[in-house]
């Protein structure tokens, strides 16, 4: 069996995606201006990016936003579809 992801971390102004040996080989990352999370970056590692981790990092993204009471700015372009996409995620968006 190959390497298994682990977890997701959340650090600063980041979600980082771990793999069961401890390397980071995913990410999706912000700048907090306020009460707005400015999504900047989505990354996940060529290996892993069959198994939709990009859309799960988006989605633990907008729990922790619901969660903090945040709004959501996405700008890297893969967020930004994400949440075109998904109806459930526009209570968070910045309009």
């Amino acid at each position: 069996m190959g390497v298994e992801i682990v977890e997701f971390r959340l650090e600063d102004e980041q979600i980082t995606l771990v793999n069961d040996e401890g390397n980071e080989v995913g990410e999706i990352t912000w700048a907090l201006a306020g009460t707005v999370m400015i999504v900047d970056h989505t990354f996940v590692d060529p290996e892993y990016r069959q198994d939709n981790f990009a859309k799960e990092l988006v989605r633990q993204l907008v729990e922790y936003a619901r969660k903090e009471e945040y709004e959501v700015l996405p700008l890297c372009p893969y967020a930004r579809t994400q949440f075109e996409k998904n109806a459930e995620y526009q209570d968070v968006l910045r309009k």
